[in-house]
């Protein structure tokens, strides 16, 4: 992934999203041939000219200082994903860091026993690229069986673009995948040389056929909490209320819980489905991604 083209798409499309109206700029009357603000209408509102805002959309202008940075995210009103990604994007990592392989995934212990006893609700783990690296029996039961599927395939945006059950059983689908998208853009800019990563963004863009246009959004997303909604073909509509967190100790590991309203007719469903759980989601089975 090439890390000027992916700066100067993203500042882009940053601009082509704010008319000058909503940045508080008076229309100066000239023709607009690109939509949003142009490149000096941004650098005006950063504070900085016009020459640099362009060397930096080219990846020519080093490194910005904090405070450039910070005048670009309120110039563009970036929110805390995109100035990271802004961040990550500006980076250069060394050379050798390119080439520093890193080891296969593993969930250690402790957290397999934890989501054995967040029985009640879905839980899973997610690594990086979105791998799933242990679930639960509920989240295996209501999303889809990961552990039956052969490891490499065991991924939420897979899942997500390229089961055709998920269209079907994911409610507001085309949001949740636009998000995952977004989640992985964000991804790429931490993680520019995962090759895996970019195998995995090379097989959605020729198996889905949305994808390529969430991708080339720029948009990105560090999905902390959100509402989620399941059609189940045996007990129905499942309403969740999910919180992400940090796995200690391993800063690419999330733990994703899937709450419920206590009585609520979700909270009742879900024990009819605990018990109509196959035997193949009885067992919640280590999981270790043998990729980088």
């Amino acid at each position: 992934m090439d890390s000027r083209s992916e700066l100067a798409d993203f500042l882009r499309t940053r601009r082509s999203r704010l008319t000058p109206d909503q940045a508080g700029l008076p229309e100066d009357g000239r023709t607009r041939r690109v939509p949003g603000l142009r490149r000096d209408e941004a650098a005006r509102l950063a504070g900085v000219s016009t020459e640099y805002y362009t060397r930096l959309e080219q990846g020519r202008a080093g490194n910005p200082s904090p405070e450039v940075l910070e005048a670009l995210g309120r110039a563009l009103r970036l929110d805390a994903s995109e100035k990271e990604h802004l961040q990550n994007l500006l980076a250069r990592p060394k050379a050798a860091a390119r080439r520093t392989p890193t080891g296969p995934q593993r969930v250690r212990p402790g957290l397999h026993l934890m989501l054995q006893t967040l029985q009640h609700v879905p839980a899973y783990v997610l690594g990086r690229r979105t791998d799933v690296l242990a679930s639960n029996r509920l989240a295996r039961a209501v999303l889809t069986d990961f552990d039956a599927l052969p490891v490499p395939a065991r991924n939420l945006a897979r899942y997500y673009l390229l089961d055709p059950t998920a269209r079907q059983t994911v409610g507001d689908w085309e949001r949740i995948a636009a998000e995952t998208v977004a989640i992985l853009r964000l991804e790429a800019g931490r993680r520019p040389h995962d090759r895996q990563l970019a195998d995995l963004v090379g097989e959605l863009m020729l198996r889905s056929p949305e994808f390529t246009t969430w991708w080339n959004d720029h948009r990105v997303l560090r999905c902390t909490h959100g509402a989620k909604l399941h059609h189940h073909p045996v007990v129905g509509d499942l309403h969740f209320v999910f919180e992400s967190f940090q796995v200690p100790g391993d800063a690419e590991q999330t733990l994703y819980v899937y709450n419920v309203e206590p009585g609520s007719p979700t909270e009742q469903s879900l024990r009819l489905l605990e018990s109509w759980s196959t035997p193949a989601l009885t067992t919640d089975r280590p999981a270790t991604l043998p990729s980088a």
